[in-house]
């Protein structure tokens, strides 16, 4: 595992902006945090950098401590914070000559190569450049940053469409390279595209955390019977979810389609529909109600 936290606790007075986050990152994946602002995930992202000292609880990246060994920490990552500041007097040139200068990581050429991906003109002035172009800019120094460690907190905001889907290729290439991508965002449909894994936060604690692949298996049927709802088969027991509103039923499983579908034959059938669960429906489990 590249990152590892236990029990990570960061307070405030009586206020835990982390509360006990116990998670774990492993080599060459894209992982997703989601949560709602106020959940923790930056206030995560900058205690595993060690911009913030945990008050109790451990964490590590690529075996080095994160509070007592923050340098070699930071050697190892390349970090997009969710509001990247830059020189104002500098153009883009100029910005990318200077991180280029001061990270030997940080390949020139490869930032340059990033921005013009992006679309970006590098001539302008960062003052009057507008707030998707300094995040175009602030992308093209953090991935050009040849570290085993990239972490991006909401990499896509003010991005339009196209860059959007640019920078999700980007951090899929950065993981063929064998690099670990850490992508936090709000936008479900990104997250859900492009990582391996993901974990929910909320009030500062890893409240789900679930691979990708699982997601895609899980499936919901609505069926509207033409009689009532004769409850899940014994041998289905334990592997599919139910909720029956009088002749109106809501199915959930993880399990394959086709045994399921045959008991479905069965049932006094008026209409079916089958979905994939997807993203949206995890999340909502525990912050639709927060």
């Amino acid at each position: 595992m590249i990152v590892r936290t236990a029990a990570l606790t960061k307070r405030y007075g009586a206020f835990a902006a982390l509360d006990g986050c116990t998670l774990e990152v492993r080599e060459g994946e894209i992982f997703g945090l989601l949560g709602p602002n106020g959940a923790g995930k930056t206030t995560l992202l900058r205690t595993l950098l060690g911009y913030l000292a945990a008050t109790s609880g451990s964490a590590n990246v690529a075996g080095f401590d994160c509070g007592t060994q923050s340098l070699e920490v930071r050697a190892r990552t390349a970090y997009l914070p969710g509001e990247a500041r830059l020189f104002r007097r500098m153009d883009g040139h100029q910005v990318l000559d200077f991180f280029a200068g001061l990270r030997r990581e940080c390949g020139r050429a490869e930032a340059a190569r990033v921005a013009d991906r992006l679309g970006l003109d590098c001539s302008r002035q960062v003052a009057r450049m507008s707030t998707g172009m300094r995040q175009k800019l602030a992308l093209a120094v953090v991935l050009a940053t040849d570290v085993p460690l990239v972490i991006l907190d909401e990499p896509t905001a003010n991005l339009d469409p196209t860059a959007r889907s640019i920078v999700l290729d980007l951090a899929r290439e950065a993981r063929a390279r064998g690099r670990t991508v850490i992508f936090s965002s709000h936008v479900l449909s990104e997250v859900e595209e492009t990582c391996d894994r993901v974990a929910i936060l909320r009030s500062g604690r890893v409240v789900h955390e679930q691979s990708i692949d699982d997601l895609r298996r899980g499936h919901r049927i609505r069926a509207d019977l033409q009689g009532p709802f004769p409850g899940v088969p014994a041998e289905f027991a334990g592997r599919i979810t139910a909720a029956a509103t009088g002749e109106r039923v809501v199915l959930e499983t993880e399990e394959p389609l086709a045994p399921l579908l045959g008991w479905l034959s069965t049932l006094p059938l008026a209409e079916v529909r089958i979905e994939p669960v997807g993203l949206q429906a995890v999340y909502d489990r525990f912050h639709k109600s927060a």
